[in-house]
Protein backbone atom coordinates (compact mmCIF):
# COMPACT_ATOMS: atom_id res chain seq x y z
CA UNK A 1 0.00 0.00 0.00
CA UNK A 2 2.80 2.55 0.79
CA UNK A 3 4.39 2.52 -2.61
CA UNK A 4 1.05 3.01 -4.70
CA UNK A 5 1.09 5.27 -6.97
CA UNK A 6 -1.74 7.20 -7.87
CA UNK A 7 -3.02 10.38 -9.83
CA UNK A 8 -2.68 13.54 -8.00
CA UNK A 9 -2.73 17.02 -8.74
CA UNK A 10 1.09 18.77 -8.01
CA UNK A 11 1.33 22.07 -8.43
CA UNK A 12 -1.38 22.46 -11.21
CA UNK A 13 -0.60 18.67 -13.14
CA UNK A 14 -1.78 15.60 -12.95
CA UNK A 15 1.24 13.39 -11.88
CA UNK A 16 1.80 9.61 -9.99
CA UNK A 17 2.42 10.04 -6.34
CA UNK A 18 2.56 7.64 -3.73
CA UNK A 19 -0.49 7.02 -2.07
CA UNK A 20 -0.06 7.82 1.69
CA UNK A 21 1.67 11.12 0.52
CA UNK A 22 -1.70 12.42 -1.11
CA UNK A 23 -3.46 11.59 2.01
CA UNK A 24 -0.42 13.39 4.20
CA UNK A 25 -0.31 16.04 2.23
CA UNK A 26 -4.39 16.50 1.29
CA UNK A 27 -3.29 16.36 -2.50
CA UNK A 28 -6.69 16.70 -4.76
CA UNK A 29 -6.16 13.33 -6.57
CA UNK A 30 -8.34 10.84 -8.66
CA UNK A 31 -10.71 8.30 -6.74
CA UNK A 32 -13.38 5.94 -7.24
CA UNK A 33 -16.81 4.75 -5.85
CA UNK A 34 -19.18 2.16 -6.82
CA UNK A 35 -22.94 1.74 -5.44
CA UNK A 36 -23.88 -1.69 -6.33
CA UNK A 37 -27.98 -1.72 -5.72
CA UNK A 38 -30.73 -4.23 -5.77
CA UNK A 39 -33.70 -1.68 -6.18
CA UNK A 40 -33.66 0.56 -3.25
CA UNK A 41 -31.15 -1.79 -1.54
CA UNK A 42 -28.05 -0.84 -1.44
CA UNK A 43 -24.60 -3.03 -0.83
CA UNK A 44 -22.63 -1.98 2.19
CA UNK A 45 -19.20 -2.88 3.08
CA UNK A 46 -17.63 -2.05 7.06
CA UNK A 47 -13.96 -1.25 6.08
CA UNK A 48 -11.34 -3.64 7.33
CA UNK A 49 -10.76 -2.36 11.13
CA UNK A 50 -6.76 -2.25 10.30
CA UNK A 51 -6.90 0.09 7.99
CA UNK A 52 -5.01 3.01 7.72
CA UNK A 53 -7.41 5.34 7.27
CA UNK A 54 -11.45 4.91 8.37
CA UNK A 55 -11.39 1.38 9.62
CA UNK A 56 -14.51 -0.20 11.20
CA UNK A 57 -16.65 2.13 9.58
CA UNK A 58 -19.39 1.68 6.89
CA UNK A 59 -19.29 2.84 3.24
CA UNK A 60 -20.48 2.53 -0.32
CA UNK A 61 -19.69 -1.27 -1.88
CA UNK A 62 -16.25 0.19 -2.90
CA UNK A 63 -14.26 2.88 -3.20
CA UNK A 64 -10.62 3.08 -4.44
CA UNK A 65 -8.22 5.31 -6.84
CA UNK A 66 -7.31 4.50 -10.09
CA UNK A 67 -3.82 3.16 -10.95
CA UNK A 68 -1.55 5.59 -13.10
CA UNK A 69 -3.43 6.01 -16.75
CA UNK A 70 -6.25 3.56 -15.19
CA UNK A 71 -9.67 4.48 -16.71
CA UNK A 72 -12.29 4.65 -13.92
CA UNK A 73 -14.61 2.40 -15.90
CA UNK A 74 -11.79 -0.46 -15.58
CA UNK A 75 -10.50 0.53 -12.03
CA UNK A 76 -14.79 0.08 -10.86
CA UNK A 77 -14.78 -3.52 -11.75
CA UNK A 78 -11.50 -4.06 -10.76
CA UNK A 79 -11.90 -3.03 -6.98
CA UNK A 80 -15.31 -4.90 -7.22
CA UNK A 81 -13.55 -8.46 -7.90
CA UNK A 82 -10.28 -7.12 -4.92
CA UNK A 83 -12.63 -5.93 -2.32
CA UNK A 84 -15.69 -8.12 -2.70
CA UNK A 85 -14.96 -11.04 -4.84
CA UNK A 86 -17.76 -9.32 -7.08
CA UNK A 87 -17.31 -10.26 -10.84
CA UNK A 88 -19.82 -9.89 -14.20
CA UNK A 89 -21.08 -6.39 -13.28
CA UNK A 90 -20.34 -3.70 -15.44
CA UNK A 91 -20.79 -0.35 -13.40
CA UNK A 92 -22.48 2.61 -15.36
CA UNK A 93 -20.67 6.21 -14.54
CA UNK A 94 -23.00 8.31 -12.59
CA UNK A 95 -21.66 11.45 -11.81
CA UNK A 96 -18.45 13.12 -11.04
CA UNK A 97 -17.79 14.79 -7.75
CA UNK A 98 -15.12 16.77 -5.85
CA UNK A 99 -14.72 17.00 -2.04
CA UNK A 100 -12.55 17.55 0.83
CA UNK A 101 -12.67 15.67 4.18
CA UNK A 102 -10.84 14.72 7.30
CA UNK A 103 -10.74 10.54 7.14
CA UNK A 104 -8.13 10.59 10.49
CA UNK A 105 -5.04 9.49 11.41
CA UNK A 106 -3.60 12.59 9.89
CA UNK A 107 -4.94 11.88 6.80
CA UNK A 108 -6.96 14.42 4.38
CA UNK A 109 -8.86 12.89 1.51
CA UNK A 110 -9.30 15.87 -1.13
CA UNK A 111 -10.97 13.23 -3.73
CA UNK A 112 -12.27 13.99 -7.61
CA UNK A 113 -14.69 10.98 -7.39
CA UNK A 114 -15.84 9.00 -10.45
CA UNK A 115 -19.51 7.32 -9.05
CA UNK A 116 -20.58 4.00 -10.83
CA UNK A 117 -23.92 2.51 -9.98
CA UNK A 118 -24.72 -1.83 -11.11
CA UNK A 119 -27.72 -3.40 -10.38
CA UNK A 120 -27.32 -6.90 -9.00
CA UNK A 121 -29.39 -8.83 -6.58
CA UNK A 122 -29.39 -9.81 -2.85
CA UNK A 123 -28.57 -13.27 -3.66
CA UNK A 124 -25.85 -12.76 -5.62
CA UNK A 125 -22.18 -14.33 -4.87
CA UNK A 126 -20.18 -11.79 -2.46
CA UNK A 127 -16.51 -12.94 -1.02
CA UNK A 128 -15.57 -10.02 1.03
CA UNK A 129 -11.75 -10.35 0.65
CA UNK A 130 -10.47 -9.82 4.86
CA UNK A 131 -7.58 -7.32 4.15
CA UNK A 132 -10.31 -4.91 2.61
CA UNK A 133 -13.55 -5.55 4.46
CA UNK A 134 -15.11 -6.74 7.30
CA UNK A 135 -18.62 -6.92 6.53
CA UNK A 136 -21.32 -6.59 3.61
CA UNK A 137 -24.43 -5.73 4.07
CA UNK A 138 -27.35 -4.77 2.25
CA UNK A 139 -29.44 -1.80 3.42
CA UNK A 140 -32.73 -0.09 2.40
CA UNK A 141 -31.87 3.34 0.96
CA UNK A 142 -34.42 5.13 3.15
CA UNK A 143 -33.12 3.04 6.24
CA UNK A 144 -29.32 3.74 5.29
CA UNK A 145 -30.54 7.96 4.84
CA UNK A 146 -32.02 7.71 8.38
CA UNK A 147 -29.20 5.78 10.29
CA UNK A 148 -26.70 8.17 8.68
CA UNK A 149 -28.13 11.19 9.89
CA UNK A 150 -29.10 9.54 13.29
CA UNK A 151 -25.36 7.91 13.94
CA UNK A 152 -23.08 9.83 11.21
CA UNK A 153 -19.76 8.70 13.11
CA UNK A 154 -20.44 5.12 11.81
CA UNK A 155 -19.92 5.67 8.51
CA UNK A 156 -17.29 7.03 6.34
CA UNK A 157 -16.95 10.87 5.55
CA UNK A 158 -17.32 10.60 1.94
CA UNK A 159 -20.45 8.21 2.28
CA UNK A 160 -22.39 11.03 4.33
CA UNK A 161 -21.21 13.53 1.86
CA UNK A 162 -22.17 11.33 -1.10
CA UNK A 163 -25.89 10.91 0.67
CA UNK A 164 -26.18 15.02 2.42
CA UNK A 165 -24.78 16.63 -0.62
CA UNK A 166 -24.57 14.91 -4.12
CA UNK A 167 -28.00 12.13 -3.21
CA UNK A 168 -29.82 13.23 -6.70
CA UNK A 169 -26.95 13.24 -8.88
CA UNK A 170 -25.74 9.70 -7.55
CA UNK A 171 -29.38 8.16 -7.24
CA UNK A 172 -31.79 10.14 -8.97
CA UNK A 173 -34.93 11.67 -8.43
CA UNK A 174 -36.38 8.07 -7.75
CA UNK A 175 -34.39 7.96 -4.36
CA UNK A 176 -35.45 11.53 -2.96
CA UNK A 177 -36.38 11.58 1.00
Amino acid sequence: MTDELIPAWVDGTLQPVEKLEVHRKGLRHKAVSVFVMDGQNVLLQRRAHHKYHSGGLWANTCCTHPRWNEPAADCAVRRLREELGIVGLWPAHRDRVEYRADVGNGMIEHEVVDIFMATAQTKMKVTPNPAEVAQVEWVGFYDLTAEVARRPERFTPWLRIYLEEHRDRIFGTLMRI
